[in-house]
């Protein structure tokens, strides 16, 4: 199956978490997207990985994600090596996305930063014709592919974005596929520990950093990005 794209998070929730809006924006106008997590967020206080099994499938649904995967990394340990780095392009090369999105380059959990530099470099390294990889149960060689753009989502941090997304009309299918995750995030009812994404005050900034980055843009919600390359349009009104 060829997905326009393919967005990867180093563990479940991330991809909603940053860019939730703006890919159920894009399915709406007809794209085929599709998410790949690195890890199942076993080592997350709350909850377990099989509940993030079940609650990453029910946030994919209501996104409208055509295909999920779990490369099944270790949760805090993966490194950016050949082993990790072929199992990404694997990824890539099985549904040869146009644009790939992953984790902020730089935030708060050091999975975060890792995936990052980890997916990036397997963006580049699988459109490398030397470089062999093969599905478990092929026999065929996988082509190369390289997506044509790749940007990083917004964390944790309030990073300064390149570019943003007006998703007005989109943050409450975000919200309700990240409370879809309903071990990690605020439930005045649960009895597990206190983290610092499991307050009100953190679902509540979901929200508001949104409609701040659509203030700027002069719409009610946005999204931001950051990216490897100049953002490049072919005339001046294409800016919205």
């Amino acid at each position: 199956m060829k997905l326009d794209i393919l967005a990867f998070g180093a563990h479940p929730d991330d991809v909603e978490l940053g860019a939730g809006a703006t890919l159920a924006k894009e399915i709406a106008n007809g794209k085929k997207v599709g998410i790949v997590d690195l890890t199942r967020g076993e080592l997350g206080t709350r909850g377990t990985a099989e509940i993030r099994d079940k609650e990453s499938a029910a946030a994919a649904k209501i996104l409208g994600i055509v295909v999920r995967e779990n490369l099944e990394y270790a949760d805090g340990f993966f490194a950016n090596d050949k082993a990790h780095q072929l199992g990404i392009i694997k990824m890539i090369r099985k549904y040869r996305p146009e644009i790939v999105l992953c984790n902020a380059i730089a935030d708060r959990h050091i999975d975060h930063g890792k995936g990052s530099d980890l997916v990036s470099n397997a963006c580049f390294l699988s459109g490398l014709i030397k470089i062999d990889t093969k599905l478990d149960g092929d026999e065929a060689w996988q082509e190369p592919w390289r997506p044509k753009l790749v940007y990083h989502y917004i964390q944790w941090r309030n990073l300064d974005p390149d570019f943003v997304v007006d998703v007005s009309g989109f943050i409450e299918k975000k919200t309700e596929a990240i409370l879809a995750y309903s071990t990690q995030f605020f439930d005045p009812k649960s009895d597990e520990p206190a983290t610092p994404i499991s307050s009100k005050n953190f679902i509540d900034s979901v929200n508001y950093r949104a409609r701040d980055l659509g203030r700027m843009i002069g719409v009610e919600h946005a999204e931001g990005f950051t990216v490897e390359r100049f953002v490049a349009v072919s005339k001046l009104d294409d800016l919205i």
